[in-house]
């Protein structure tokens, strides 16, 4: 070893003792909470206090085999998963059928025993990347969303969401859209031959005020949504076209409008999780369509 070799190793041997260190004190296996302290150091965001991102399931100090990313942990996904040898499955959306993953009305049901069971008997783990994957800047599941739809470069500099896109009509767009998503049952409201071109993307659930706020906007066109309930923002847009308004809303459903941010967010963790392989598990769209 020269004298180069030698100084530079003094340097780094510290660095790399500390990180072995913190890994060996768990058998020299990284461990669910230590992936997910990664995560809070390399988000970019401060930590909150109240959110939903928590383990869902299984001890937090588990060794970690895999990592899988997911938009929703379905049992299907945690099948899929767990035949592939990732064992630490992080979830989007809720694991148990509500925002805050609530379990007390499910201890008698049979679905939720069945699925418990599986992750208890695999040991997995679940950890949910929600509230702090949006807050990130770019947020991580928008920027997956525009990477699939291929929109990058017709971002507007001044919000990520709106987009100024080559003039086409609503048909043609909406059919470029199911394409690229492979969208089963993607729904349309508005005039398939009126021009567009100014997209407003809002993955996810829009809510009223959402759906107004955006809809209503001159350099708004058409808006993109996952969900909205039909008696609110999907009336809005019926009405509004009524009125002789020249809009649209296309409305994906929710998992499909978010599904690529989750593959982004595998991307991601491989820049700085290296020593597990890490995948993403596509939960895939729910719904068919009756030919």
């Amino acid at each position: 070893m020269d004298a180069l070799t030698r100084r530079s190793w003094l340097r780094t041997a510290p660095v790399l003792f500390a990180a072995d260190s913190a890994i060996a004190q768990q058998g020299g296996e990284l461990t669910a909470r230590q992936v997910i302290e990664r995560i809070q150091k390399n988000v970019g965001v401060p930590w909150r206090t109240q959110t939903v991102d928590t383990f869902k399931a299984a001890n937090p100090d588990a060794p970690v085999k895999g990592i899988a990313t997911t938009m929703m942990a379905t049992f299907d996904v945690l099948q899929r998963a767990a035949k592939s040898g990732r064992n630490l499955v992080i979830t989007h959306e809720p694991t148990f059928y509500n925002h805050e993953d609530d379990t007390k009305d499910f201890a008698a049901d049979p679905v939720y025993a069945a699925k418990h069971a599986f992750i208890d008997k695999n040991n997995m783990v679940v950890w949910r990347f929600h509230d702090h994957w949006h807050a990130r800047r770019p947020d991580g599941i928008l920027t997956g969303m525009i990477e699939i739809l291929g929109w990058e470069k017709y971002r507007d500099p001044e919000n990520a969401r709106l987009l100024v896109l080559p003039a086409t009509t609503l048909a043609s767009l909406a059919r470029d859209v199911q394409k690229r998503l492979k969208v089963r049952t993607m729904r349309v409201i508005g005039d398939p031959a009126m021009p567009v071109s100014k997209v407003a993307l809002n993955p996810g659930y829009a809510n009223l005020q959402g759906v107004t706020g955006t809809l209503m906007r001159p350099e708004v066109d058409v808006l993109v949504v996952g969900e909205s309930r039909e008696w609110e923002g999907v009336e809005y847009a019926q009405d509004a076209i009524a009125a002789g308004m020249k809009k649209a809303l296309i409305v994906l459903g929710h998992a499909i409008s978010e599904e690529n941010g989750m593959s982004e967010c595998a991307r991601w963790l491989k820049t700085f999780v290296t020593e597990v392989p890490v995948e993403f598990v596509p939960a895939g769209e729910p719904f068919w369509t009756v030919s």
